[in-house]
């Protein structure tokens, strides 16, 4: 008798739509069509083809293996823009053999994060004002705050931003405000590079943008702690 082969599992996780997904974001021109198409289809995507790959090829029993894990997400997330659908790769492929060849590198040489990009190395403090901005202690109750903080960036943005890349980075941020349902799954160092990563605006100028935000963020939210609603 024969021994019965196993079905290989099938790929429900990164489907034509993942495929056409990250070939519309390579392709796109606008910022907001761009972290639409990240936040809904390719950064899940990423999420689950990672843990594949270290599930498939046992590099679960590498240490700190939760970091590593976050490191080689961010690390998809930073060549989203190098990826070219004209070169016949398809971005499955592609993607997995990047992310596979990433923890390689790692296992065999014991790469340091620290060596990952030298902005990241740079983005250590400016990631934790995104975190702040990000993640409020108290979650229930920032849900009517929040609305009210995403309209008073739009309403004033060019008053508190003169700049056209610091604008950028305003709206980049405020977009990440609107979905925020989805911060919490992301890393923060990789909230930072997405930022970076839509903008292309310097590290200087995300940290100089970031602060102005985080001011304004705790103005706001005191008055709205006091009063209960936020003057837009």
């Amino acid at each position: 008798m024969k021994p019965r082969r196993r079905k290989r599992t099938k790929n429900n996780y990164f489907t034509k739509v993942h495929e056409e997904a990250i070939v519309k974001y390579a392709l796109s021109l606008s910022r907001q069509e761009k972290s639409e198409l990240y936040m809904s289809l390719i950064q899940p995507a990423f999420d689950e083809m990672v843990n594949k790959i270290i599930f498939t090829y046992k590099f679960n029993n590498l240490p700190n293996i939760d970091y590593l894990r976050d490191d080689c997400k961010i690390w998809l997330t930073t060549i989203l823009d190098k990826y070219d659908p004209n070169k016949g790769s398809k971005a499955f492929s592609y993607f997995s053999i990047v992310g596979k060849n990433y923890l390689i590198l790692y296992n065999n040489t014991n790469y340091k994060k620290k060596k990952i990009t030298t902005d990241v190395l740079a983005a250590d403090e400016d990631d934790k004002v995104i975190h702040e901005l990000g993640r409020p202690d108290r979650k229930q109750d920032m849900k009517d705050f929040i609305d009210y903080f995403t309209e008073y960036i739009d309403k004033h943005m060019f008053r508190l931003f003169k700049k056209e890349n610091d604008r950028k980075v305003c709206d980049a941020v405020n977009i990440l405000f609107k979905r925020r349902e989805n911060l919490e799954i992301f890393n923060k160092k990789a909230l930072y590079i997405y930022i970076r990563e839509i903008t292309n605006v310097d590290t200087p100028v995300i940290t100089k943008v970031t602060k102005v935000l985080k001011k304004k963020y705790h103005e706001l939210y005191a008055e709205y702690d006091k009063t209960g609603y936020v003057r837009v």
